[in-house]
């Protein structure tokens, strides 16, 4: 590693926020404003930065020289999202380390109600999001568990994990965003990187999940804390559907690594891997491929179609018999209709 400027805190550090970033210099600063507006004695700011090379060091540095509670690291290279999330945890010097996407906005008020969760002492908070347009405009707040708002689970514990399993809406609730995750850095260090997840975008949910058979309570606070940019995902560069791929065979792999195949757990996994890719987004996907040519990209949402239903369910018999059977042309249309209900202008690479 070459760069680095570690300011000195004098309080003791109860909360690092914990940054890793790569070319997002023209989002950062607003992300940093939105926490640096909030600070509190006993919180840090860890930026970890994978060798940039756009403006992200001049923009972090205007903040190290403001704030003593701001810390930069810059490394020579890229580590990806997974080693870069690892060394910013151990980088960071808290109690409890607040994983933060690096073009996302804290919410006014976060901090101090992060700060007061944490004297309940879980291993694990997990918070609900806002996602927003690429300018931040307010769409919606993102589902995550069905689990009442401040509700604790004792995961080592078989019946609280099925309840806890069961409430799932999305792969938030199985740690996917890394934005929702409040966790107790020594229960973090316990646990070494996976070096067969680094690449897949996951080896913190493997890390995580890893720590349940030896106790990992978790506090779902559920109340929305900061907004989520959408239209900015780093991993969209080798398009849409291998983006889905990205998260459909991840979780599927996770699932049947950590818990078995036939598990309760990985059918839950499974289950709401189908609510976060039903078969409108599937058939918009496949619409889309044919109208911008991607043709080679056809076999892979094929696959990913026969992968992603292929538990027995009644909704996943319905979604692969629709998949097969209705005629593009006839989905042009519903999409159409769709569209105008939603009073959303007609684009072409979303649903």
């Amino acid at each position: 590693m070459s760069g680095g400027n570690m300011n000195s805190v004098t309080s003791p550090i109860r909360l690092s926020i914990c940054m890793p970033t790569y070319n997002f210099g023209a989002f950062i600063g607003e992300t940093l404003e939105s926490i640096v507006s909030q600070l509190e004695p006993g919180v840090e700011i860890v930026v970890l930065d994978g060798g940039s090379q756009d403006d992200t060091t001049e923009v972090v540095n205007r903040f190290t020289r403001a704030y003593p509670a701001v810390s930069y690291v810059r490394q020579p290279v890229r580590g990806g999202i997974d080693r870069d999330m690892s060394r910013s945890v151990e980088l960071a010097r808290g109690e409890y380390c607040w994983l933060f996407s690096s073009d996302d906005i804290m919410k006014p008020g976060a901090l101090k109600r992060v700060l007061a969760e944490l004297d309940s002492g879980q291993d694990l908070y997990l918070c609900g999001l806002t996602i927003c347009d690429k300018r931040m405009t307010p769409i919606v707040d993102h589902n995550v568990s069905s689990a009442p708002w401040g509700a604790v689970f004792q995961l080592a514990d078989a019946a609280d994990r099925q309840r806890y399993f069961a409430a799932a809406q999305t792969t938030t609730a199985f740690f996917s965003f890394m934005g929702a995750l409040i966790l107790r850095r020594s229960r973090w260090l316990d646990y070494t990187l996976d070096e067969s997840y680094v690449g897949s975008c996951w080896a913190h949910v493997v890390r995580i999940l890893r720590m349940i058979p030896d106790g990992l309570s978790v506090k779902f606070v559920g109340e929305s804390l900061q907004f989520k940019r959408g239209g900015n995902d780093s991993f969209m560069d080798k398009g849409l559907v291998h983006r889905y791929a990205l998260a459909i065979d991840g979780y599927h792999r996770i699932a049947a690594d950590v818990f078995g195949d036939q598990s309760p757990e990985a059918r839950h996994m499974r289950r709401v891997i189908v609510n976060e890719f039903p078969l409108k987004a599937m058939f918009f996907t496949r619409v889309d491929c044919r109208d911008y040519g991607r043709w080679s990209d056809i076999p892979e949402l094929d696959r990913l179609v026969e992968k992603t239903y292929r538990d027995p369910t009644l909704r996943n018999l319905v979604y692969r018999a629709g998949y097969w059977l209705i005629p593009m042309e006839l989905y042009e249309i519903v999409r159409l209709i769709y569209r105008a209900i939603r009073g959303r202008p007609l684009r072409k690479g979303a649903p």
